[in-house]
Formats: structure tokens, C-alpha cells, sequence
């Protein structure tokens, strides 16, 4: 079961990520998003951003690799195999675009257990490396449930 001690927790940021143009069109042909400003350059440019936008819930790609330090964390005492991905929530600051290079603050806001379950949930703030520094992206919050032995 979740260790209930690491709510609070605050993992380090995450290695770089690099949006590519690729990702962003795989993704959006993925998911359906089929406005022109994912899969064509000249129009996002015409839109007055710097590459290619990826669709809002693209941060997903980017927030997992962040939660995956906690739930491959041993001591953190989570079964992948039995977690069922309850929530998820995007705030957007500013739009992901090609090009970026994003890092992840991973924090456990809650663990609760009841009744033979865990409810966890995450918050991942994401930023953009900029040459001052970083610039708040997006945070996106999720809820897992994490079955314990006998459910």
C-alpha cells in the first residue's frame, strides 16, 4: 500500500525535455486535435507562435515522466499494476510550443488510505527553460487509486 509519510513530498526537477515538432504531431493525430496550428508551421506562425502548439493535454506526456520518480520510487510503496488513474487536471499558463525545453517539480500533495485503497495525488509544475531562467508552463494535478491486496 502508499506510503502515507510521503505526502508533502517534493521531488527534484526532471531532466529537460525537448518538444519536437513530431511529438506534437503524433500526439495530435493521436488524440484527434486536428486544428491546423499542431501539424502545420506557416499557420501556428500566422497565430503569432514561435513553432508548432501542441494540444492542452499534451502536458500529460511531460507531467508522467515527472510522477514516474514517485511511483518508481520503492520506498514510496506503489504497486503499479494495481493503480487506476482516477483524475486529471490542466492549468495552462501559456501554450507548450515546439522547441521547448520543460522541466517538472513533481509534488505529492495528499496520500490517504481507506478502506483497503490509496487515493494519491500529484501535482506537477511544469516550466519552460528560458534564458533567465524559467517561466511556469502548466500545472497539471492527478488522483490515483491504488488498490491494495485484497480489492
Amino acid at each position: 500500500m502508499a506510503n502515507a509519510d510521503f505526502a508533502g513530498r517534493e521531488y527534484p526537477a526532471t531532466a529537460p525535455y525537448s518538444v519536437g515538432r513530431e511529438k506534437i504531431r503524433e500526439f495530435a493525430s493521436a488524440v484527434g486535435a486536428d486544428d491546423p496550428a499542431h501539424h502545420d508551421l506557416v499557420v501556428a506562425r500566422g497565430l503569432g507562435y514561435p513553432d508548432l502548439v501542441a494540444p492542452p493535454t499534451f502536458a500529460v506526456v511531460v507531467a508522467q515522466r515527472a510522477e514516474a520518480q514517485y511511483v518508481q520510487d520503492p520506498d514510496a510503496g506503489v504497486d503499479f499494476s494495481r493503480v487506476v488513474h482516477a483524475d486529471e487536471k490542466f492549468v495552462h499558463h501559456r501554450a507548450i510550443v515546439a522547441g521547448d525545453e520543460l522541466v517538472t517539480v513533481l509534488h505529492v500533495d495528499s496520500v490517504t488510505q481507506r478502506a483497503g485503497i490509496a487515493m494519491v495525488t500529484t501535482r506537477c509544475e511544469i516550466a519552460a527553460l528560458t534564458d533567465g531562467g524559467s517561466e511556469p508552463v502548466a500545472s497539471v494535478s492527478s488522483s490515483l487509486v491504488i488498490r491494495g491486496e485484497g480489492s
